[in-house]
């Protein structure tokens, strides 16, 4: 739970906490709040982290579950981040937001290896000084992120007030985020393989629920592992659209969490990784013996992880009214599947 206004952001420590302040920090600090490991340990560092009127400058102080931290932003810095007349698919915007989506391959965010051509460079060029700069730095109006290799919606905020309530219904879970993926195999209650992973179970309808901790991968720092023992709580359901044979399904993601790279690692720890997922997805390939070839080779040369933020709805920061946006497949998805039908 966390509650911010434009200079304090304050954070209850949930359940289990990691044993030294920066770590328990860094696991409880929502997403949304786009405060980095980095800037976290800078604000420690500078006195803006306290607790009951008491400064925590010792990034190795020991927390406690239920513990209000609160951390003082201050300004936003300025981020060296140029526009970049780069075209964007809006499909919605006014004076508070932005839903756009996103094509595979776009960076959301810069970063090191992805300096420009990003959707924040391109946004910086669409709507100028019109986005909110949240969280200690200067990130135009990003609420909410998808993978570099994941095509579909996000909503970005134009201001301040738009951006803290955007942020807090993601927080709540009260935005709608659905996805369509596919994945090897297909999820199904009667697989008693599925019936002995820890954190899968089914619900009514045949949907899977994958409820567990995430957190960094120990060893490989730029992948999320599933866990419980700490991490973040994590719940995503899936739900089979349609079959081919048993190797591959068209799947419908609802996301309870927001989570990096949750669908890819909660997939992939069920037994059924996205097709494509170079992260996630080992060396799992389909069977021509199962779908014939010309579905097989498809299946096998698709170049990213076959997933599409495809709704995504949220009430409107400024009058409450409800927005509900749809994105179709990307060309990619959509020749992919009219070969595993055909």
């Amino acid at each position: 739970m966390f509650v911010s206004t434009e200079s304090l952001l304050s954070v209850r420590i949930g359940a289990s906490p990691p044993a030294r302040l920066d770590k328990a920090l860094a696991r409880d600090v929502p997403e949304a709040a786009a405060l980095s490991r980095t800037r976290l340990a800078r604000l420690i560092a500078e006195g803006a982290v306290s607790s009951g009127g008491a400064v925590l400058g010792d990034p190795k102080a020991k927390v406690e579950e239920g513990q209000v931290i609160e951390i003082a932003l201050g300004p936003p810095e300025v981020v060296e981040t140029v526009a970049q007349s780069i075209a964007l698919d809006v499909v919605y915007e006014d004076a508070a937001l932005i839903v756009v989506n996103k094509p595979a391959g776009m960076v959301v965010h810069p970063a090191p290896g992805s300096p420009d051509g990003t959707l924040v460079n391109a946004l910086l060029h669409h709507c100028g000084d019109s986005l909110s700069g949240i969280g200690g730095e200067r990130r135009p109006g990003i609420v909410h992120r998808i993978d570099k290799e994941t095509s579909g919606l996000l909503v970005v905020a134009k201001s301040d007030h738009a951006h803290h309530a955007l942020a807090a219904q993601f927080e709540k879970h009260t935005a709608e985020r659905a996805y369509l993926a596919l994945c090897h195999g297909v999820p199904d209650g009667g697989d008693p393989r599925l019936k002995g992973v820890k954190g899968a179970s089914f619900e009514a309808g045949g949907v899977l629920k994958l409820q567990t901790g995430l957190a960094r991968h120990r060893t490989d720092r730029q992948r999320q592992a599933v866990t419980f023992e700490g991490g973040r709580h994590a719940v995503t359901r899936a739900r089979v659209l349609e079959r081919f044979g048993d190797a591959v399904a068209l799947i419908e993601c609802r996301l309870e969490t927001g989570r990096t790279h949750q669908i890819r690692v909660h997939l992939a720890h069920a037994g059924h990784a996205l097709v494509g997922d170079p992260v996630y997805g080992g060396r799992r390939k389909a069977s021509p013996a199962v779908i014939g070839e010309g579905a097989a080779e498809a299946v096998n040369a698709f170049p990213r992880q076959a997933l599409h933020a495809a709704v995504l709805g949220f009430a409107h920061p400024d009058d409450g009214r409800a927005l509900r946006f749809e994105a179709p497949l990307p060309d990619d998805m959509t020749a992919l599947l009219a070969s595993l039908r055909g």
